[in-house]
């Protein structure tokens, strides 16, 4: 099976979260179906100076092509109760430019996120809806480790990926940005998974 395959398999995937009393599901990106959309969220303005996607539609859609196509990531839409609200990137570190920044294992994953519409900013959410696609991903048994290497700027992110035990690694230079290596070990999140779930957190 092929890197990507194992990725996409899991979804769609749908749990509800008794700690937001909401259902979180995550799906595939649909051409048809997120184009708009996505294009409205990479012009918010929490968005662009950490996505640098606030182009005109017609480029934004080649761009979201390419992507699809791209088969070292898969992309996901995260909704709270059947509301379209972030967008997420999950990709295989072996293929990804991160690779050449450390000392990865074949299976190592990444991850890329936003939360889109405004209205669901400062609510308490991205921690459950992070820990959600997290724990699909760490279903893919040889994943040990996740990354995320958000920009160094972006200080909220930077504290949610540590709150959900991301640790710091050290600082890259990217194509697009300097971005904040930090690493999550399958360890530390079945802890943390087993906090959120028994409201120990």
């Amino acid at each position: 099976m092929k890197f990507k395959e194992l990725v996409q398999n899991g979804y769609p995937f749908e749990r509800y979260d008794s700690i937001i009393q909401k259902t979180i599901s995550i799906r595939h990106v649909s051409m048809k179906e997120d184009l708009r959309r996505l294009y409205l969220w990479m012009h918010e303005k929490h968005v662009i100076p950490f996505w640098n996607l606030d182009i005109p539609l017609e480029n934004y859609k080649t761009h979201l092509q390419k992507f699809l196509q791209d088969d070292h990531q898969t992309l996901l839409i995260g909704e709270l109760d059947g509301v379209p609200m972030s967008y997420w990137e999950s990709y295989w570190v072996k293929d990804d430019i991160i690779g050449n920044h450390y000392s990865f294992d074949e299976y190592d994953q990444g991850i890329h996120l936003l939360i889109g519409p405004r209205e669901f900013l400062g609510r308490g959410l991205i921690y459950p809806l992070l820990m959600t696609v997290l724990y699909k991903n760490f279903q893919i048994a040889e994943t040990n480790k996740i990354v995320a290497e958000p920009d160094i700027r972006n200080e909220k992110m930077i504290y949610v990926f540590k709150k959900c035990g991301f640790q710091p690694i050290k600082e890259v230079k990217l194509p697009d940005k300097t971005g904040l290596l930090m690493a999550y070990e399958r360890k530390v999140f079945e802890r943390r998974w087993t906090d959120w779930q028994t409201n120990k957190f």
